[in-house]
């Protein structure tokens, strides 16, 4: 089986595209998917640097954490899926030719398969982190990095869900931001000032997904500190806030949802760059530099 690999960690270049092991076989409520194309995520950025290691790689250690695909082997206690249809999903090694998925939605004929690997992480990590500041009607919520991969998603299921978004973007990205029905604010010095400009009756909860201190700066806005949540600052739970990481409450029927509601055409799915997979190295140094437009996804072939 082909695939990206690498046998040890560092910068981009430590990236292989090569011949691995043999396809796995799916185990209880898996899917073995023939890959088309797999999203890249900053979490495989993390793990591939080393920065979440705490000893050598087993190698090869092959990235990946979602993409779409068809079904070519189904797993024990696995329903609703059968070989041969069209999937998106989240699991591990999706840079591979073959990749067993355990989050998985039926992917709609109307969608592209670049557009359905971009959805999965995004999806669950939107979804999953509304749910835990429990975000609905009425409420007034700060989405930071509203433009981003992450933060666009959560903004639309916001929106979506009769609650007033603020996100905070660069000033170019204003217009796309509040295109997805959020008001716009610049992030930078002045952004407390600027939110409380916007949300004239409050701020009920905050959604940040690009750390870089907006957790310390926003944290005096909202009264209920388990309102607030942040994907990307791990030493913002010394405030009081929750810190979500995928390891609990997890949201994988918002994979379905958003896909869905992307194929009917009525949820915005950005795609930044489609790279060839044997050019995976500029596709994690594009995600590192935070200059993608959209979502970064590997063509698998």
């Amino acid at each position: 089986m082909r695939a990206v690999f690498y046998e040890e960690y560092g910068a981009p270049s430590v990236l292989r595209h090569g011949d691995v092991a043999d396809a796995p076989a799916p185990g209880p409520g898996q899917v073995r998917v023939a890959m088309r194309v797999a999203g890249v995520n900053p979490i495989d950025i993390a793990v591939r640097s080393g920065a979440m290691a705490d000893g050598p790689p087993a190698s090869p250690v092959v990235p990946g954490s979602d993409g779409a695909g068809v079904v070519d082997a189904v797993g024990p206690d696995v329903v609703g899926m059968s070989v041969g249809d069209a999937v998106l999903g989240m699991g591990s090694s999706t840079y591979a030719e073959h990749a067993l998925l355990s989050e998985v939605a039926l992917c709609p004929p109307e969608l592209s398969w670049e557009v359905a690997a971009a959805i999965p992480m995004a999806a669950e990590t939107a979804g999953r982190g509304l749910r835990a500041i429990g975000v609905g009607a009425g409420d007034t919520v700060v989405v930071t990095g509203a433009s981003g991969g992450v933060g666009s998603f959560v903004a639309q299921l916001a929106v979506r869900q009769g609650a007033r978004v603020i996100g905070t973007a660069s000033p170019s990205q204003h217009p796309f931001v509040e295109s997805l029905g959020a008001t716009a604010v610049s992030y930078g010095d002045g952004l407390v000032e600027r939110v409380r400009a916007a949300a004239s009756g409050g701020v009920d909860a905050v959604y940040d997904t690009t750390g870089f201190g907006a957790v310390a700066e926003l944290v005096g806005l909202v009264d209920n500190r388990s309102r607030i949540v942040t994907i990307a600052d791990f030493g913002a739970a010394d405030f009081g806030v929750q810190v979500s990481d995928g390891s609990s409450g997890r949201a994988p029927d918002v994979i379905g949802e958003v896909a869905l509601l992307a194929a009917a055409g009525d949820f915005v799915v950005r795609i930044g760059e489609v790279i060839p997979w044997s050019e995976s190295a500029r596709a994690h140094e594009l995600v590192a530099s935070g200059q993608s437009r959209g979502r970064v996804v590997l063509t698998i072939s």
